[in-house]
């Protein structure tokens, strides 16, 4: 692109202890243009974006905005940059309007009227979330995606010339995120810089202008929308780009149609007023969940894992002997050897006070008790280290609190843990939330291995790609019930957005 810099970083460099997070690194953006940032885990992307919002001062390098040095959360306030992080940052006792508004004002400020914030934050709320939301409700009581709209809707409201979104339809459906890209194309159409930071490939293809790809800290190449595939984000993410790119996931079946369910849920009834469903899942086998967002997966995932109950109905899980026992809570779970990972990491996955290494091992201390409760620390070790070498961990120390990671590498050590708790079945939801294209990748080659080897897997997401060629099943919800289960040859896009619309097959569903 050509005309007036917005954005301009040069020999960026930032270090954290023993790790570079960011070497020598050079970046340029323009107003009116959406420009991707692609990296693997931990090759700088959020260290980037928090340097550019003034969080985080490199140790060499400048960073300007319109021409100027920005330095400090201030600075960046004043050249109109905002930014939503990767995590989820909202005050969960305070109430929606004073999240949405948090900062905005200064404090000798007379700023808006109570009625103007109610008028304003009803609109966009409306707008991007797609249905009202209470503004006087306790923000900690409201789902996740909910939660992540209030922090964009933040970022919109301060009418930004820079926004920065890091992850940010991470934990958003697909109509959803649809209303996103609504938003940034408004933005976009006003001359704002939008810089969005996202392992979608998809979502990449459908709104960037540009993708400048990070690796080890470095940018090492910028694509333009037309050259922005799979192949060639791989290619220059990862060294060994070319051959994860020539290896497409294909899973054969294993033959386990006859095989005796491990887990069997009879005329389950997820909500009062929902409908009634059965479901079944064999050993060997991968279940994807699908649905927009609220239509009841995300409970039934918890179900299986035993952190919810169901209205009515019950859940069978076969023990180690092959006897049916009852799948009704936490406890359950854990004697029946059922794991769960949760896209959720801040909130139910990660100890942030604690190291690497305990929040790896939290899984793991109830089976692994020595003589007079000692844990078997050395067989922990030995544990971490497989999982580090089979998911391609970048830790550093281990002693060093969790927090010290990626977001992506926090992931992976939470992914890690379900595995080292040696599950039968492994229930996941969302999991590849904020995770690289070659981590992605690397998980679904793990669980294919976990199902040959006669585990079986209930997998949830948000993104219809990360079914294809890899699911055996996918079962889509609709009002708290499945509403069509897909297999073979109907794991295709358009047989998943007529079902998750409550459409009949064949039906051609248009995403604006």
């Amino acid at each position: 692109m050509t005309g007036p810099i917005s954005i301009q970083v040069r020999g960026l460099s930032k270090r954290f202890g023993e790790t570079h997070a960011l070497t020598d690194c050079d970046f340029d953006a323009y107003p009116g243009e959406v420009h991707a940032i692609v990296g693997e885990n931990g090759s700088g992307k959020s260290t980037l974006a928090k340097i550019l919002s003034g969080v985080l001062i490199p140790d060499a390098g400048s960073v300007e905005v319109f021409g100027r040095p920005v330095k400090s959360p201030i600075a960046a306030r004043e050249r109109g940059v905002a930014t939503i992080f990767q995590e989820v940052l909202v005050a969960d006792e305070a109430n929606v309007i004073d999240n949405l508004y948090v900062g905005s004002e200064g404090l000798l400020s007379n700023g808006k009227s109570h009625a103007e914030k109610v008028r304003e934050a009803d609109e966009i709320l409306r707008r991007c979330v797609g249905h009202p939301v209470d503004l006087r409700a306790k923000v900690g009581t409201l789902p996740l995606n909910v939660k992540q709209w209030i922090v964009i809707a933040r970022a919109i409201l301060r009418q930004p010339k820079v926004l920065i979104l890091d992850e940010s339809s991470a934990a958003l459906d697909l109509g959803a995120t649809t209303r996103l890209h609504a938003e940034i194309e408004r933005l976009r159409d006003q001359g704002c810089t939008i810089l969005i930071v996202t392992h979608r490939i998809a979502e990449l293809v459908r709104i960037a202008d540009r993708a400048t790809i990070l690796r080890d800290g470095k940018a090492v190449g910028v694509l333009e929308t037309s050259e922005i595939t799979e192949a060639r984000l791989l290619e220059l993410m990862t060294q060994a780009g070319r051959t994860l790119a020539a290896a497409p996931v294909v899973f054969s079946d294993p033959g386990f149609a006859t095989a005796a369910p491990v887990i069997t849920a009879t005329q389950l009834r997820l909500f009062p007023e929902s409908a009634a469903f059965d479901f079944r899942l064999q050993p060997g086998m991968i279940v994807g969940l699908a649905g927009l967002d609220g239509q009841g997966q995300d409970r039934f995932a918890r179900t299986l894992a035993g952190i919810a109950a169901p209205a009515s109905g019950e859940v069978i899980c076969l023990d180690e002997t092959g006897q049916p026992k009852p799948l009704s809570g936490l406890d359950d779970a854990y004697d029946l050897h059922v794991s769960w990972v949760s896209g959720d990491r801040k909130r139910e996955g990660i100890f942030p006070q604690r190291s690497i290494f305990e929040n790896f091992a939290m899984g793991i201390y109830r089976r692994n008790l020595g003589l007079l409760g000692k844990v078997d620390r050395h067989l922990g070790q030995q544990l971490f280290t497989k999982e580090v070498d089979r998911l391609k961990i970048k830790t550093g120390p281990i002693s060093n609190r969790i927090t010290s990671l990626s977001g992506g590498n926090q992931q992976k050590v939470l992914i890690s843990r379900a595995f080292a708790d040696d599950p039968r079945v492994i229930v996941l939801n969302d999991p590849a939330r904020g995770v690289d294209l070659g981590t992605k990748r690397d998980l679904y080659r793990e669980l294919q291995a976990f199902a040959r080897n006669g585990g079986s897997v209930v997998y949830l997401s948000s993104e219809i790609e990360e079914f294809l060629g890899f699911a055996h099943r996918v079962d889509v919800f609709v009002n708290g019930s499945i509403f069509r289960s897909l297999e073979g040859a109907m794991i295709a896009e358009e047989a998943m957005l007529a079902a998750m619309f409550g459409q009949p097959p064949g039906t051609h569903i248009e995403i604006a």
